[in-house]
């Protein structure tokens, strides 16, 4: 991927972990529509992330910086706040979307499974954060975590993820009283968005909806918008989680 060299912008810039695909492809064009700059996060998805950049510097020649880094380990993660600011010169938005979900049967979870659900659900965003505060705060911006439902209620078979999550809501709101005034912390818990990759069965997926009052799945644009709408337009908001799961939360 070809991008210029280090330059300064006056549109506000955006980093974006998990940015290649799924509901992080939807977050990155949305916040390119309304008129960040955005540094767009990938581990693997190199392909998918060389796609979206096309075609958003299609629209804004410049407008984006791809950077890869496999977020287990510690020192990407000022790294990555540290090339953000010297690509734009400045950082107002931090999207920890990138996320890790596999089941961990009680009986079969390992050491090693739970360093890797709370190295990328909890233990990632919160030293993103703390290495993003200082110019976070120059910039008067903003966090966005995206949680899970299943923060609160547990998925059974799927613990550790629960946990990790449940950290990160926690993270939200220390980050929250911890940062202000200066720059606002909130979260997105989403419900049934897209269903896991390699599909779902059938007949969990009609139980899980006829748990959902609204009766369908949301939308990654619909995330999206949530995301963008914390960033710019919820200014009187931080340390809130907003559920965007069609009312799931109240069927248990």
């Amino acid at each position: 991927m070809r991008y210029l060299a280090g330059m300064s912008t006056q549109r506000p810039v955006a980093l974006i972990t998990g940015a290649g695909r799924r509901i992080g492809a939807a977050i990155a064009r949305r916040l390119h529509a309304a008129g960040f700059d955005l540094v767009l996060h990938y581990r693997s998805s190199a392909a998918d992330l060389q796609a979206l950049a096309e075609e958003l510097e299609a629209v804004r020649s410049g407008s984006t910086f791809a950077l890869q880094a496999d977020l287990a380990q510690f020192d990407r993660l000022p790294e990555l706040v540290a090339q953000t600011v010297g690509r734009y010169g400045r950082l107002d938005a931090l999207v920890n979307n990138a996320s890790a979900f596999r089941p961990t049967p009680i009986g079969a979870a390992t050491p090693a499974d739970w360093d890797e659900l709370f190295a990328a659900n909890a233990r990632a965003p919160f030293f993103l954060a703390q290495a993003a505060a200082p110019h976070l705060k120059a910039a008067r911006g903003a966090v966005v975590n995206l949680v899970d439902i299943y923060a609160e209620r547990p998925l059974r078979g799927h613990a550790l993820y629960c946990m990790a999550k449940a950290a990160l809501a926690m993270a939200t709101q220390s980050l929250a009283l911890e940062l202000a005034p200066d720059v606002r912390v909130n979260a997105i818990a989403p419900g049934a968005i897209l269903w896991p990759e390699g599909g779902a069965d059938e007949a969990k997926q009609r139980a899980l909806l006829a748990r959902t009052p609204l009766a369908r799945t949301g939308t990654p644009e619909e995330i999206a918008e949530a995301v963008r709408w914390l960033l710019q337009d919820a200014r009187y908001t931080t340390g809130q989680i907003l559920r965007v799961d069609g009312g799931r939360l109240l069927e248990g």
